[in-house]
């Protein structure tokens, strides 16, 4: 499974010039509202150093990273979820993301105006956050009256969703987001197919100049926001990533040391993204292939499995499995083995951060 995270932001926030970075797409960053026109879609490999590890030991013919998609979505402006700006064409793009990530400007610049003409990070977060919770009290709402008339000719399956779509529909109306409304796992699955925006975890990137890592009372705002909800701001320098992403790798590096950080923000973003999902990374490696796979934290070996293909989940019977500091540590696979770190897993195994599997299946 990839990621797929939606980026959302007011114009001129850096969204775009961030997308940019992030994927290298050379998309038009134009300074004013709704240069984005449709959303630009880019395939990011999530940086992962136990790939070059691991591929020191097994010399195979490739490489393959997992990945991370991100979707950049035009500058929602209020009134979005009415038709304002670029309107609902534009929320109908982020219902299908595993993850928002919010950007929100946090530096002051007075080349670069703000759509509000005031730069007011919270402002920003509550702007979008009412234009997502109009748009899924709408689709709320319709589904709510679908639910009431099929209750009453007797639907169990309606039945059983009209208390879930009641409680989101009060969490909305009170001006929280869907996740606000406490829904079980069970409660979730009854209404997954509206797709609802602010079911969906959040992160926020915290755009920030140069020098505003520190001392920035914008970015301080971010943080105290996102505690009180539960979720991750990661500050980022979108113009520094900009820069970077333009780099060879020695100068990167040479760049990034100049500037007192440890590596791109991109990375951080990862894994944040990471964090928020829940998601885990096992590896598998052969002579044609060392590669990374992402499951759900907690998946089972034939779950994990069936990322690969869904026949080694139906016929699954062992996982070969290695730890991965075993895996260094011995040498490889035949090293491992004979120091007894070769341990054959069956299905209800739950797959470990960095495991290397090999799966035995029968189909």
């Amino acid at each position: 499974m990839g990621i797929k995270c939606g980026i959302v932001g007011l114009p001129n926030v850096g969204k775009s010039t961030l997308f940019n970075a992030l994927t290298k797409a050379g998309i038009a960053a134009a300074n004013f509202p709704f240069c984005t026109i449709e959303p630009n879609v880019g395939v990011v490999p999530v940086p992962d150093p136990r790939l070059g590890a691991l591929a020191e030991i097994v010399k195979p013919q490739r490489v393959v990273p997992t990945a991370v998609e991100f979707v950049d979505i035009a500058g929602l402006v209020a009134g979005a979820a009415s038709g304002e700006g670029l309107g609902n064409k534009f929320l109908a793009h982020i219902r299908e993301v595993d993850a928002i990530t919010h950007v929100v400007r946090c530096f002051e610049h007075g080349d670069i105006i703000h759509v509000n003409n005031k730069v007011d990070p919270i402002s920003d977060i509550e702007t979008i956050d009412t234009e997502l919770a109009l748009a899924d009290l709408d689709s709320v709402e319709k589904a709510l009256n679908r639910a009431e008339r099929g209750a009453k000719g007797g639907d169990k399956e309606m039945i059983a969703r009209k208390p879930v779509l009641e409680k989101l529909r009060k969490a909305l109306d009170d001006g929280k987001p869907g996740r606000a409304a406490g829904l079980d796992e069970e409660e979730k699955a009854l209404v997954r197919d509206l797709f609802l925006l602010t079911l969906k975890p959040v992160m926020y990137i915290a755009n920030v100049l140069e020098d505003g890592f520190e001392n920035n009372p914008h970015l301080d705002a971010v943080r105290a926001r996102a505690q009180a909800e539960g979720a991750q701001v990661v500050p980022v320098s979108a113009a520094i990533e900009e820069e970077l992403s333009q780099l060879e790798d020695a100068d990167r590096d040479a760049f990034l040391a100049d500037l007192g950080l440890e590596e791109p923000g991109l990375n951080r973003v990862i894994r944040a993204a990471y964090q928020l999902l829940g998601l885990q990374t096992y590896f598998t490696a052969g002579v044609q292939e060392v590669r990374a796979w992402t499951v759900k934290a907690g998946s089972t070996a034939p779950k994990a499995a069936a990322v690969i293909h869904t026949d080694f989940e139906k016929g699954f019977i062992r996982a070969e499995t290695i730890a991965y500091d075993d895996f260094i540590k011995y040498k490889g696979e035949a090293g491992a083995k004979e120091a007894g770190r070769l341990r054959l897993e069956g299905k209800e195994y739950k797959v470990q951060e960095g495991d290397i599997l090999h799966f035995r299946f029968n189909v």
